[in-house]
């Protein structure tokens, strides 16, 4: 039985104030010295976003759950991994806003992070989040091997052949003309390696079989790069006010897009296809798989 869309919008938005919760416990107090960073860092991470990341972890947690493990340690777990891969997210886009990098004056609705404060503390905050991620993943409830395997993965997600390494392509690509490969390369690094992370660390948190992580790791290929093509989508298709951030920016900055490459019909007929693509992927796991397929369409259908 699939999951209907408002029974999937009521729990996108009962994990997304749940894992607010969760972060909000988690980070730094705000008067904790240094008060001013640990304020920044707050500010970036609070308040705001879709979490598609965080109910990822979630969705995909509760797709390969075996009946006889520990709930407690498995809903702690999945806690701290769904937190560890929001604060990297949130680190990125603060180091993606920066004037060095996308110079970006407004991010979900407010203004920026070097903006609201100034480019140095916006750089520390940066800086903190992203360990404090790989501290929470160090302190889950889980065998040893486990944590190691989710640290790794959270690790090698982040860095240069992850989303890092996506991000130097992408601005050494300004005003190039890629290939599809070359396009498709850049985006399964800088936004598709995160997102295939937050589904991998939920099947691990799990305690996946072999079979169950194959599923989740193309249904994640799938879907990492399909909320890429999206987002080209909606640069030239939605509004600033309703984005949250500014809209047609990659075009004025002349990077390369889906849209560029093969137009917005070309793009959306691909975004269409990796939809397929991710759904077909989760046939193996049953009806346990619902949630993550119902997020396949959120991340396809949304308008921002």
């Amino acid at each position: 039985m699939m999951v209907t869309e408002s029974a999937l919008t009521q729990w996108l938005t009962e994990r997304a104030q749940h894992i607010e919760h969760v972060l909000e416990q988690l980070l730094p107090p705000a008067d904790l010295v240094p008060a001013r960073l640990h304020q920044a860092m707050r500010y970036a991470v609070l308040g705001g976003g879709k979490r598609v990341r965080a109910a990822l972890v979630y969705a995909a947690g509760y797709a390969c759950v075996r009946p006889d493990i520990a709930q407690a340690a498995f809903n702690e777990s999945l806690d701290r991994a769904a937190a560890a891969v929001e604060l990297v997210h949130a680190y990125s886009l603060v180091h993606d806003d920066l004037p060095c990098m996308d110079d970006d004056m407004l991010r979900r609705g407010r203004p920026t992070l070097h903006v609201q404060y100034d480019e140095a503390t916006a750089l520390l905050a940066g800086d903190a989040l992203q360990p404090l991620a790989f501290d929470l993943l160090a302190q889950m409830p889980l065998a040893p091997e486990a944590v190691v395997r989710a640290t790794r993965t959270l690790a090698q997600a982040a860095g240069s052949l992850g989303m890092a390494g996506g991000q130097a392509i992408d601005l050494a690509s300004v005003g190039k003309t890629l290939s599809q490969q070359e396009l498709q390369q850049m985006h399964t690094l800088k936004t598709g390696a995160l997102l295939a992370a937050s589904v991998k660390l939920g099947g691990l948190v799990a305690g996946a079989q072999a079979s169950q992580e194959r599923s989740l790791d193309e249904y994640a290929s799938a879907i990492g790069l399909a909320f890429q093509v999206v987002d080209d989508v909606l640069d030239v298709t939605t509004d600033t006010a309703v984005l949250g951030k500014t809209a047609g920016k990659d075009a004025a900055a002349n990077k390369p897009t889906y849209v560029t490459l093969m137009g917005l019909e070309g793009a959306q007929s691909f975004a269409a296809s990796l939809h397929r693509t991710a759904r077909q992927a989760l046939s193996p796991l049953g009806d346990t798989s619902n949630l993550l397929s119902g997020l396949a369409d959120f991340i396809v259908l949304r308008d921002h």
